[in-house]
């Protein structure tokens, strides 16, 4: 009988070690230290960042500051010079290019006129005959 002995005590340990397992409620004191904690005011990320800069000294804080309104102002400048160029650009190229297109355009309907006029007095063989190298 001294195997049945051992398994029960056995399962003893194993219900006490189970028991130890089992996650504890939280008491009330808990709970109203976690209350406590959620009531507080988060800080935004412009306060944190603002109470970063008391770590570096003064001249640090000045030259990060000169970076910025220096890289600042030379985007809006830059962005300025695009916006200008690219009117001109555009622009220009439509003054310059819009007669050579309608022109072009122009010659393409006299032709196409033309083979009109070939097709009416001459019948539909004559036009495509006309437009075959001639010998």
């Amino acid at each position: 009988m001294a195997p049945a002995e051992e398994s029960d005590s056995g399962m003893e340990s194993l219900s006490a070690s189970s028991k130890d397992l089992t996650p504890e409620k939280p008491t009330v004191a808990a709970i109203t230290e976690d209350d406590d904690e959620d009531e507080e005011e988060d800080e935004t990320l412009a306060e944190r960042l603002w109470g970063l800069t008391e770590m570096f000294p003064e001249p640090v804080r000045k030259a990060a500051g000169f970076t910025c309104s220096t890289t600042k102002a030379g985007v809006v400048g830059f962005y300025s010079l695009l916006r200008a160029s690219s009117w001109v650009f555009f622009s220009t190229s439509v003054v310059l290019f819009a007669p050579v297109i309608f022109e072009t355009e122009r010659i393409q309907v006299e032709e196409m006129q033309k083979q009109q006029n070939r097709q009416l007095i001459l019948g539909p063989n004559a036009a495509m005959a006309g437009a075959g190298p001639q010998r």
